[in-house]
């Protein structure tokens, strides 16, 4: 492995994760770039846990989204367990599917079936939260050694705070986007009904909660149909 390469590289990737404009454009470029540096990957995904189901964001290859859905089906899988990790197991590496896996009896001999022979997960963490996992994937089994266990664990802790970053400015521009389009539908309201500013909120609180809709989806159609439906 030539880690001075290796740097240069991870710096590269780094300034272009933060040049980005959206949270998936974020994720496709930091699974591009662990089949790009990270020695012995040939797919890479995202996995994420929403409640008792598998997301799989940003896959390489549709092998990733196979291996995903098994581990969803399954509940087990080294995937399937960083990601549901908590102050546990960050980093978990698997030289060898084509054996017997005492630990996940059920998924090693399907992934292999599926074309995995071998893997390896980083929990995608900051200070604050958990974000998912990032997997690698190789077809052949002992493909990832030391070194490139090193290397992963180096992306993911660029990728987590990237993950993190993007996720937070897109947050801030839908809160925004929001507010303005409660405001423009208040004004609406305030117009064509000749209603105070608060007396304009109240009624489209009260339509989002008699009618079981979010009020930014109030606010929406306000401002496209001009009213009230």
């Amino acid at each position: 492995m030539d880690w001075g390469r290796f740097a240069q590289q991870l710096a590269s990737m780094a300034r272009d994760l933060l040049a980005q404009d959206s949270v998936d454009a974020t994720l496709q470029r930091i699974t591009a770039s662990a089949t790009e540096l990270v020695e012995g990957c040939d797919a890479a995904g995202i996995l994420v846990l929403q409640g008792s189901q598998v997301k799989t964001l940003a896959p390489t290859e549709p092998l990733v989204v196979d291996s995903d859905r098994l581990q969803e089906r399954l509940r087990e899988g080294p995937c399937f367990d960083v990601a549901h990790t908590s102050g546990g197991e960050r980093v978990l590496r698997i030289a060898d599917l084509t054996g017997e896996h005492s630990r996940w009896p059920a998924y090693a001999p399907r992934a292999h079936e599926l074309g995995v022979g071998s893997t390896m997960g980083f929990l995608l963490f900051t200070e604050d939260e958990d974000l998912g996992a990032l997997n690698l994937y190789s077809r052949r089994p002992g493909a990832f050694t030391e070194a490139s266990e090193r290397a992963g664990w180096l992306l993911a802790s660029h990728a987590a705070v990237a993950f993190a970053s993007a996720r937070t400015h897109a947050q801030m521009e839908r809160a925004v986007a929001t507010r303005h389009s409660i405001g423009e539908a208040m004004g609406i309201l305030m117009g064509r009904h000749r209603v105070t500013e608060e007396q304009a909120f109240d009624v489209l609180r009260r339509y989002s909660q008699q009618n079981n809709v979010k009020l930014r989806e109030v606010a929406r159609k306000v401002c496209e149909q001009g009213g009230l439906p």
